[in-house]
């Protein structure tokens, strides 16, 4: 057994609640297989490091398995869709504790251009002119409370109007419960024509008042932006060094899975404030 030295690694407490969640070994189910040559709690630590650290898949410590098995779990489970699927049992868990429904009615959504290392292809990159990067554009869905509920992936050249079709889309198929989106000016439009005739939603746009000068806060839209900050404690994603996509998606999923297990294994998580501050925007929703 790996001795665990790094601040990435898993508790005890954070193994509990992510190793239940993982699909069956080969070995153990009806098809059956080989047995697995290391451990799933060490993959996982692995997986981890590279997205707290940033280095690369090659660049591994040798006291993790070797970094091809660590990527072919890592691609594996994103395929079958297992990540997924691990974020929204741990933010239902978190919003069942805060006293809310399982799944979230209302949402935010926003986006973020980031540069693209040379390990990323001319196909999947592009030029933000607004932002002048070259790179790749993330999009993410969060609920009030700020729990990533979906993240997607594009060209930065892309719009976030035109982007927002395909993310609303996906979104609208794997949470048919919600009904409202909050976003900022780069979504009105036609786009609030679109989704309210096609999907059902409503978006809501929330803009920056005319006479404001400097940074402020601004309603509802703050949410994601506080969820973006959280994400980029994660160095790997200060920059896309991932070939595909759907591993850039991937990532910043774990890196959301680790935020939701550090807090509900967190000592304020397991004894909360009897008097919890209220929110510093929103009284009702938030």
């Amino acid at each position: 057994m790996r001795q665990r030295r790094y601040p990435s690694d898993t508790t005890h407490a954070e193994w509990a609640l992510i190793e239940p969640l993982l699909p069956k070994p080969a070995c153990e189910t009806r098809a059956g297989g080989r047995p697995e040559k290391h451990p799933r709690r060490e993959i996982v630590d692995a997986i981890r490091y590279v997205v707290d650290t940033g280095c690369k898949w090659r660049a591994m410590p040798a006291d993790f398995p070797p970094w091809r098995t660590v990527w072919g779990f890592m691609a594996r489970w994103a395929a079958a869709g297992v990540i997924g699927q691990i974020r929204d049992h741990l933010s239902g868990r978190i919003r069942r504790e805060m006293d809310k429904g399982p799944r979230a009615v209302a949402t935010v959504i926003d986006s973020q251009s980031v540069r693209a290392a040379e390990t990323v292809g001319r196909d999947s990159r592009g030029y933000d002119a607004g932002k002048k990067i070259n790179g790749r554009k993330r999009h993410m869905v969060v609920d009030t409370r700020g729990l990533p509920l979906l993240v997607m992936v594009t060209p930065a050249s892309l719009t976030d109007r035109d982007a927002a079709k395909e993310l609303l889309l996906r979104l609208r198929l794997m949470h048919p419960e919600i009904t409202i989106v909050w976003a900022d000016s780069a979504y009105a439009g036609k786009l609030v024509t679109w989704a309210k005739k096609y999907l059902s939603l409503t978006i809501k746009t929330v803009s920056r008042p005319k006479d404001a000068s400097g940074f402020i806060v601004l309603p509802r839209r703050w949410v994601v932006e506080r969820t973006w900050a959280w994400m980029m404690h994660a160095r790997r994603h200060a920059r896309d060094y991932e070939r595909l996509v759907q591993h850039s998606e991937t990532l910043i999923t774990w890196a959301a899975i680790t935020l939701m297990t550090r807090r509900l294994t967190s000592k304020r998580a397991r004894h909360p404030n009897p008097h919890p501050e209220p929110c510093p925007r929103q009284h009702d929703a938030c």
